[in-house]
């Protein structure tokens, strides 16, 4: 009888824990996102802060940079959905 209990819960636990893994890899991705884009942003800061003529040029790339970085946390949010 207790055997049947433990393979009941366990049975359970296996059946979410697919949505589980993808909720990790997706908060992972969110959070190697965040570092990309603020390693991005600060280090165009010190060169507009270095050469400030070309601080146009450099916004523009940062931008580009920013917008690559969080493109990779949205292909983990739709990913994450279809796991889930």
């Amino acid at each position: 009888m207790a055997l049947q209990v433990l393979a009941q819960e366990t049975s359970g636990l296996t059946g979410n824990i697919g949505t589980g893994l993808a909720a990790i890899g997706y908060g992972l991705g969110a959070i190697g996102s965040a570092i990309g884009v603020g390693m991005v942003a600060g280090n165009a800061v010190q060169a507009m802060a270095r050469q400030p003529e070309v601080a146009g040029l450099l916004r523009t790339n940062m931008f580009i940079g920013m917008a690559l970085a969080e493109a990779l946390a949205l292909i983990g949010f739709v990913v994450f959905f279809l796991a889930g």
